[in-house]
């Protein structure tokens, strides 16, 4: 007893250094006049709290030796920790002021017990049971939610419907764990989703030195209102405590018993207390609960010198070392130990209270690991008594509990029991499979809850992959090998089951709705009997990573006047904007992507296609510093008319924009290297698959205003763009791009629109230069570009403040046709697709002049125009069947401009000096088209590209002498720019054909397609799934899928009769094969 006793000194003594003296220089009323709480001793959590004025424990006599020497109940020089000895670097020691802490915070938590989590209120108050925050629904609970549907299992959800407060963050040194019986009856009565009762959750905060619960406010300078109530004397039967009482301490929290009245013993009666180290040891014991994982130190079968053991002891559980860590000053923990202590006391170290980080913990030295797994270990299981490793012993204990449930299965009368039916009466209990959905759920109830748990424990919550494993291993048991092998297969991703992205590609390129797409899948399951297809939840799954507003982004620096979230789909394209434009109101539609959400979705679309172009050239990471370059083409243009013609009332026209951007390369720049290295080149870029829409509306083109109003925030957030840099994740790191966009994608009256130019019809011909129809005509080859952004803002306010006063004819002249604010930079390129589609335009009316040898007459009649343009149309329909269109399209000039088309003309031309000339100015312009027309002139078409100049003399010549009826004085602007600016385009960006905007007009078709998938009541809705099945139709992912399961529809073959969905044009499997 009195070893025990003694074992005060040492860094888990829970008591200052100054309070152990056992002579006290002040009597004890004294140390009652100056009674100090933070002196006083908390309760363990194993001892019961007397009732305040109950009897206290009395000591038994030849127990004050040890008493005096624990120095425990003395209270010591006190009064110099209240007058001047207040700092604990001059009472207390590096280790009692850790246990000091660790006390705090018990008691802390033992308040924390007391109070119910969501009113604050003591449980004590409160008639009926406590209800545990994170446990389980009892069966009243469960019984109660569901018949109001709520199918939760836990409180934590219930918590958060009900009070509005997330409780699966909380932490037992912060948070009481239990609620009372009144908040239940509240979550009850609502049903698990709302609250009736006007309860206010309080707000718990961590404990400090001002703790409200360890250390209440007194109002004792105020008067309560109520008569002070008198002091309840003691029982009679207590005899009366002296000074210096010699009696023994009782057991801990063991009341105080009666004193029979003739025994008077004198002398001090001191509270019991446990010692220092079983205090600690309980303490931490509340923090850590590591008693059933870690392996207490008794297990070691061997002696070990003291040293020795305390290295392979954890210095917060006192356990054997499980995953040990060492801190930077040397010391060893358990890891799970040491990360709930640094949660609960703060970042020290509990030995020697130095200052950490938990990142600073490291894993020990090989050797001592070594030596720590093969410490020998006694088994405690009974009869046993084998020496086993420390690293083999749960395998050992594994053992024994699985010899322990064979040998119970083996038993007869076990055996017996499970397969003995009982007979309890009533109806025979009925099979699994023959019972309703909501009856299966009731009956597996527990297996569920049982297979959550476990998934939660060892499998990260995947539940999926448990339940598809014990059907398997099910299956392999009864010798189902052939259903096991194809649902194993179907589990690795290699089975009959196609990939949600497949099912989604083949969705979106088949432009099937959703009431299609589920009947195909229901048709196919019940048909084959095999779920091939996977349902639509599934498909909006897995079309939430491929649309914007998905990944995590940031700018550096930060965007100009654009919000920092990342998670932003599509939005209303006139957010932000007033009701009306100009006194107008706003009468359009228009759904659109965030420009830097969307620009951030399209790289990671190509991430795969990045990776490979650095690993192809060589490239490391540590030669990429600085940063990606990425060039985007941007497109707009009008749709025309996109109204659905059905009904018998009158058509009305209703027309669409679309503005799009395309990735055309990205390069980077190697460290050392002077030029940049080309990663990725898009192959197609004219085609609608790499074409991404970016913003839709109901517009009109022509309508300048709104045009403006719609594309003014696009053009905020691209120049925000152009002054900082994304760091997006690429392949595991982060990665730096900068972006450098050109609006090249647009036809002529766009162009003007855009730069606030004149029409095209006006005086000054072209986009590109200051020259005038006149000036062009005369001159057609020899011509630069002028142009440019910049400076037509310059020119435009020379136009809107008139600053040398000059007339309207002088000041257009001087501005050379602006005549509105240019508010989108374009690059000063030529369109090919248009170009091509006005120089077949004007080929055709030349046609016409020659049937009707224009050259010989001078005014035509209307009558006469009309008569050539049926005899040439009806010549085109008979010798190349081309029907005649109202407007000049690109696959009508693709067919027209070929010499097939101007030998049939010929054919009516009467003159056979006139065919010459025709045939010889259709090979000029042959020769010229695959220049411009080409993705990579340089490459594709070397020789026509060296011969351009000469041709387009050639060409200008012929336009000039033998066709001089029809280019005298004036030109159109498509030929101008054809003859005069092609080749320093070329030199400049190095082809024309890439930058054309094919790509947008090519989508105009999927616009009508997809709209037609998605019919809606409200056009607003219709407009955002028609955008965002879009976007998921020019995802490079879904096109990798669909080519590499592109012989998907052959395993449908065997299963699906097509006679059974021939009804349906859109599901044959002639559109599903890809």
């Amino acid at each position: 007893m009195e070893e025990e006793s003694l074992e005060t000194d040492g860094p888990r003594s829970s008591m200052p250094a100054e309070l152990q003296h056992p002579h006290s220089k002040f009597s004890h009323w004294k140390f009652k006049l100056f009674r100090l709480r933070s002196m006083e001793r908390a309760p363990l959590p194993s001892e019961t709290q007397p009732e305040r004025g109950g009897l206290s424990g009395i000591l038994p006599p030849g127990s004050q030796r040890s008493t005096v020497d624990d120095g425990v109940g003395l209270p010591g020089s006190v009064m110099k920790l209240c007058i001047g000895g207040k700092s604990k670097e001059n009472v207390e020691g590096l280790g009692q002021r850790v246990d000091m802490k660790l006390q705090e915070m018990d008691t802390h938590m033992s308040h924390l017990r007391c109070l119910c989590r969501l009113c604050g209120i003591a449980l004590r108050k409160v008639k009926g049971p406590e209800h545990e925050v994170h446990g389980a629904l009892d069966e009243t609970s469960r019984a109660a939610l569901c018949r109001m549907s709520c199918k939760f299992t836990c409180w934590p959800p219930v918590i958060l419907k009900v009070f509005k407060v997330d409780v699966s963050e909380d932490t037992e040194s912060v948070h009481p764990p239990f609620f009372c019986h009144r908040c239940w009856k509240s979550a009850i009565r609502g049903g698990g989703f709302c609250s009736f009762s006007r309860i206010t959750v309080p707000e718990w905060r961590p404990h400090s030195s001002l703790c409200h619960l360890c250390s209440p406010r007194k109002s004792s300078l105020q008067r309560s209102g109520r008569k002070r109530k008198r002091p309840v004397r003691r029982a009679l039967s207590l005899a009366k405590r002296t000074k210096w009482d010699h009696c023994d301490n009782t057991a801990t929290g063991e009341r105080r018993a009666l004193r029979p009245a003739g025994d008077h013993h004198h002398g001090l009666v001191l509270r019991a207390r446990a010692k220092p180290s079983i205090q600690r040891e309980q303490w931490v014991k509340s923090i850590t609960h590591c008693q059933k994982d870690h392996l207490s130190t008794r297990l070691i079968s061997e002696e070990l010198p003291v040293d020795f053991l305390s290295s392979i002891t954890c210095l917060v559980c006192d356990h054997l070392l499980s995953d040990p860590v060492q801190s930077p000053c040397g010391h060893l923990f358990c890891r799970s130990c040491i990360v709930k202590y640094n949660h609960t006391l703060g970042s020290h170290c509990p030995a020697c209270n130095s200052p950490y980080a938990l990142t600073d913990l490291i894993t020990p030295a090989r050797a001592f690991l070594a030596v720590l797994h093969s410490l020998p270990l006694l088994c405690p299981r009974g009869g046993c008594g084998e020496k086993v490793r420390l690293d083999s012993f749960k395998a050992h204990c594994r053992n024994h509990q699985q010899n322990e449930q064979d040998a119970n299965q083996r038993s007869p009368e076990k055996c017996l029991d499970n397969y003995l039916l009982i007979n309890k009466g009533g109806r025979p209990r009925q099979h699994l499979l023959s019972l309703s959905r909501r009856a299966q759920k009731h009956r597996l109830k527990d297996l569920k809850n049982q297979v959550r748990m476990f998934a939660d424990k060892e499998e990260g919550g995947d539940i999926k992959s448990v339940c598809l494993t014990l059907f398997l291993l099910a299956l392999r048991s009864e010798n189902e090998h052939r259903q096991a092998d194809e649902l194993e297969a179907m589990m690795q991703g290699r089975g009959f089951g196609l990939h949600p992205a497949v099912c989604l590609a083949i969705r979106v390129n088949t432009f099937l709705s959703c009431s299609q797409y589920h009947k195909m899948y229901r048709t196919v399951k019940a048909t084959s009997g095999r779920q091939i297809f996977q349902p639509l939840h599934t498909l909006r799954a897995a079309e939430k990573e491929l649309l914007p507003g998905y990944h995590l982004f940031e700018w550096q620096p930060p965007l100009k006047n654009v919000s920092a979230s990342c998670h932003v789909g599509i939005i209303n394209g006139l957010s932000g904007w007033a009701a009306s434009v100009d006194d107008s109101p706003l009468d359009t539609i228009t759904r659109r992507f965030r420009y830097d959400v969307a620009l951030v979705s399209a790289l990671k679309d190509l991430e795969e296609d990045i990776m490979e172009g650095l690993r192809e050239r060589g490239l490391e990471d540590s030669a990429c510093t600085s940063g990606f370059n990425v060039l985007i083409k941007e497109s707009c243009d009008g749709m025309g008319d996109v109204s659905e013609k059905h009904g018998g009332g009158p058509v009305v026209p209703e027309k669409a924009v679309r503005f799009s951007l395309t990735i055309m390369s990205i390069t980077v720049k190697a460290e050392g290297e002077e030029e940049e290295v080309t990663i990725f080149r898009e192959p197609k870029p004219n085609s609608e698959l790499s074409c991404k829409p970016l913003c839709l509306m109901f517009l009109d083109e022509s309508d300048h205003e709104t045009l403006t109003a719609v594309l003014g925030p696009i053009v905020e957030e691209r120049d925000a763009m152009k002054h900082s840099r994304l760091i997006l994740s690429m392949g595991g790191l982060p990665r730096s791009f900068r972006f450098f966009f050109r609006g090249t994608g647009y036809d002529e009256k766009m162009v003007r629109e855009m730069e606030g130019l004149e029409a095209s019809g006006s005086t000054y011909v072209c986009t590109l230069c200051d020259s005038t129809r006149a000036e062009a005509s005369h001159n057609m080859v020899l011509h630069s570009i002028t142009r440019s952004h910049d400076e037509n803002l310059e020119r435009y306010e020379i136009w809107r403040t008139n600053p040398f006063s000059e007339s309207a004819d002088e000041l257009r002249d001087r501005v050379k046709g602006v005549c509105a604010k240019p508010f989108m930079e374009t690059q000063p390129t030529m369109d090919a697709l248009h170009c091509d589609i006005g120089n077949a335009t004007e080929f055709y009316k030349i046609f016409q002049d020659e049937i009707g040898e224009v050259y010989k007459k001078v005014n035509p009649s209307r009558e006469e125009r009309r008569m050539w343009r049926a005899a040439l149309d009806k010549q085109l329909r008979n010798k190349l069947k081309l029907k005649p269109v109202m407007r000049m399209n690109g696959n009508y000039a693709r067919k027209l401009m070929t010499k097939e088309a101007v030998d049939v003309v010929c054919e009516l031309v009467p003159s056979e000096e006139r065919r010459e000339a025709l045939r010889e100015l259709m090979g000029l312009y042959l020769q010229m088209k695959p220049v411009w027309r080409a993705t990579c002139p340089a490459e594709e078409c070397p020789d026509e590209l060296c011969r351009y100049s000469f041709n387009s003399q050639h060409f200008a010549d012929l336009l000039s002498s033998t066709f001089k009826y029809r280019y005298n004085g004036k030109i159109t602007n498509y030929l101008h720019k054809t003859l005069a600016h092609v080749p320093e385009i070329i030199e400049r960006d190095g082809s024309i054909g890439a930058w054309a905007s094919e790509g947008n007009e090519s989508a105009n078709k999927l616009f009508r397609r997809f709209r037609k998938m998605n019919a809606r009541q409200s056009k607003a809705f219709e407009l955002e799934d028609v955008l965002k099945h879009h976007w998921l139709y020019t995802s490079k992912y879904l096109q990798k899928f669909m080519e590499a399961h592109k012989h998907s529809a052959k395993a449908l073959q065997a299963t699906i009769d097509p006679v059974e969905i021939r009804d349906d044009v859109d599901m044959s499997l002639d559109i599903i094969d890809f």
